[in-house]
């Protein structure tokens, strides 16, 4: 079951130290101008709540994760693991996401959501990270309905782009399609999400690297066979 809701204005900001990927960032939401871009660390960024791809069992051991269990200290990894066991049984699927108190002022909350099932797998020729992505905002719908207005800005870093061995402009498209479902739709749970996602995108690995890929929400299905693409 797939619902719409109103929800805040959500500030994203886009971050990371590869120029590359920026740069397809830039390409991707090049129509998209409310969304911030910048090159640079996650770790600068004054928002509610930052995005950490993870992998399966929250284990913060590479890539942004260590950056940021570095930053915020090994508790946020007894959290993290703490809700993928309460809530998950102790694996976080891909195209799932735990919200966690960050024990900081900024952020105040951490996302973790899965690229991987593993450390340091090779996810290039997955549809992960827009299953991830999609995840990341789908837990900020569900935080902002258990307590209105908690998140209204998020910083989000190349998902799977470096660890996960995404191209740059594979990464961009894929978020680009993770972001424009948050803004058109919200899910009842997470395993209607990835079936949404999974059903629509699952031919994507025959498009060229530049399209763009929208999911078209279930209820309008009917209307717009498949996915839009732009």
């Amino acid at each position: 079951m797939t619902v719409n809701r109103v929800q805040p204005p959500l500030r994203v900001v886009l971050t990371d130290l590869n120029a590359a990927v920026v740069e397809s960032w830039r390409a991707a939401f090049a129509d998209t101008p409310e969304i911030e871009i910048h090159e640079g660390s996650i770790l600068d960024e004054k928002v509610d709540a930052w995005v950490s791809p993870t992998n399966s069992r929250g284990r913060m051991d590479g890539g942004v994760d260590a950056v940021i269990k570095r930053h915020l200290g090994a508790g946020i990894q007894l959290r993290v693991q703490r809700a993928i066991r309460d809530r998950f049984a102790g694996g976080l699927p891909v195209g799932s996401a735990v919200c966690v108190p960050s024990g900081a002022v900024d952020p105040k909350f951490l996302i973790s959501t899965p690229t991987m099932e593993s450390s340091s797998e090779n996810v290039s020729e997955t549809l992960n990270v827009a299953l991830a992505c999609a995840a990341a905002f789908q837990a900020i719908h569900r935080k902002n309905d258990e307590a209105p207005g908690s998140i209204t800005s998020v910083a989000l870093v190349g998902m799977g782009a470096r660890t996960g061995r995404v191209p740059a402009r594979v990464c961009a498209n894929l978020m680009w399609t993770g972001y424009t479902l948050f803004n058109d739709h919200s899910f009842e749970d997470y395993d209607d999400l990835r079936g949404t996602i999974v059903a629509q995108l699952d031919d994507i690995e025959k498009a060229p690297a530049e399209q763009r890929v929208r999911i078209v929400p279930p209820a309008r299905r009917r209307a717009r066979r498949g996915a839009t693409s732009v």
